[in-house]
């Protein structure tokens, strides 16, 4: 199980560093619908991820060699991630805000005020695991805990963390909301601004080592 935890805790944390969900999720809780849409927007993406990594993990970690190894297909499907996540670096890396510039945020966040929690739901699914930068990441987690020699209990751990982890950009701020008082706009406030500012050099050197990392285990597994 060890195998299975480790392999997904960088892409996990890949996930969590995501301003764009803390930032949507900052806006939304300041409409009048905030409670109702920030619960959406968290249980959307918690779902989301905990659907795609299962699916993933069972149909990777289903088909196994006599040997009792994992499927061929999910070395090569690892090394293909691999490649993906280096050239994810370099467009994260060439993408950071230069010195004295804002970060630029989708237009559609100007309309957060007329979302229902159906709307903030979907939303919450289309970032989680529908995004060029979330889906490699959450595919390559569930690929890694499916090519562990971990049972199917200690992949069912595996995975559980690894949505409770990637889903703390939502959760944490939602809890915040929740139990912060009066304090809690001026938090959320900070952390939106942090993350936006450095969040293209953060996840570029996250997908050049995730991308390091898979290569080489896809490598030495074919």
């Amino acid at each position: 199980m060890g195998e299975a935890i480790g392999g997904m805790l960088s892409s996990a944390v890949g996930v969590a560093i995501s301003p764009l969900p803390i930032i949507l999720l900052v806006l939304l809780l300041a409409t009048p619908r905030g409670r109702a849409d920030g619960i959406a927007f968290a249980a959307g993406w918690v779902v989301s991820l905990a659907v795609v990594s299962t699916l993933i993990v069972v149909f990777g970690g289903g088909e196994r060699t006599g040997g009792g190894a994992p499927a061929t297909w999910t070395y090569y499907l690892k090394l293909a991630i691999g490649v993906l996540f280096l050239l994810l670096a370099v467009k994260q890396w060439r993408g950071r805000p230069r010195p004295g510039h804002e970060p630029k945020q989708p237009g559609w966040m100007a309309t957060v005020d007329s979302f229902t929690p159906v709307k903030a739901a979907g939303t919450a699914v289309a970032l989680a695991v529908v995004s060029p930068k979330n889906l490699p990441l959450t595919i390559g987690a569930a690929v890694s805990i499916a090519s562990s020699d971990a049972g199917g209990a200690g992949q069912a751990v595996a995975v559980t963390l690894f949505v409770v982890l990637a889903s703390a950009c939502v959760l944490v701020p939602l809890g915040v909301y929740l139990l912060g008082g009066d304090k809690a706009s001026a938090t959320l406030d900070g952390w939106k601004t942090w993350m936006a500012a450095h969040n293209n050099a953060i996840m570029a050197t996250i997908f050049l080592v995730l991308g390091v990392k898979s290569i080489g285990e896809a490598i030495a597994g074919l």
